[in-house]
């Protein structure tokens, strides 16, 4: 494999999930949970969608060939998006950390500057560039974590606390830390809280 670029760690989104709209640079946190929240709702998420997905964060679409990025590779990419979704449901810092470490050794990770199929030289943190999807996937978001995690000193990530709503999301942006993936979510629960509270006092 000869894709996979990386250009910058660091994230400052909020939201839950991702829009449709491309975006500009590869932005490691964000496309971490897009796939996350994506496979969480479709375990078995079709390759084309993941294709799909990856184009939206930055991957060129010549390099997400069927030869290229093959089933086998989109149901290993799968079982690490699975594995990040389930880091990103932890709330305890500590536990948080460790398990990042524990990730990031496994993923064998080492810092270093690529350049291929005309790009430009970037960041990459896998084994190699004929490392494979899944490390490369696992690697680049633990990373990700790891320095978000850093700058705020805390884990600002986790599953919307909404009823009914396991979305998961980045709290990045500034402020109070968040509880809820999407301000729809939290008018909502406001909402719900406000009329209990107003029942119960009759």
């Amino acid at each position: 494999m000869q894709t996979n670029t990386e250009h910058g760690i660091g994230e400052g989104v909020s939201a839950g999930t991702g829009d449709a709209a491309p975006r500009h640079g590869f932005r490691p946190a964000e496309r971490l949970i897009d796939l996350a929240n994506a496979v969480r709702a479709v375990p078995d998420l079709p390759r084309a969608a993941l294709v799909e997905l990856l184009v939206r964060h930055g991957e060129s679409p010549d390099e997400l060939t069927e030869q290229a990025f093959s089933e086998r590779d989109a149901g290993e990419l799968r079982g690490a998006a699975a594995q990040m979704a389930q880091l990103l449901t932890e709330a305890d810092t500590d536990r948080a950390a460790l398990a990042l470490n524990a990730l990031l050794a496994a993923c064998g990770a080492r810092p270093r500057l690529s350049r291929h199929d005309g790009h430009p030289w970037h960041l990459h943190v896998d084994r190699g560039d004929d490392a494979g999807w899944a490390d490369w996937f696992l690697a680049s978001s633990a990373l990700a974590l790891a320095q978000i995690l850093t700058e705020h000193g805390r884990v600002p990530w986790g599953e919307c606390a909404a009823s009914g709503c396991t979305t998961l999301y980045l709290g990045t942006g500034p402020g109070s830390a968040r509880r809820y993936c999407s301000s729809a979510c939290a008018t909502r629960e406001r909402v719900a809280a406000h009329r209990r509270r107003k029942k119960a006092g009759k």
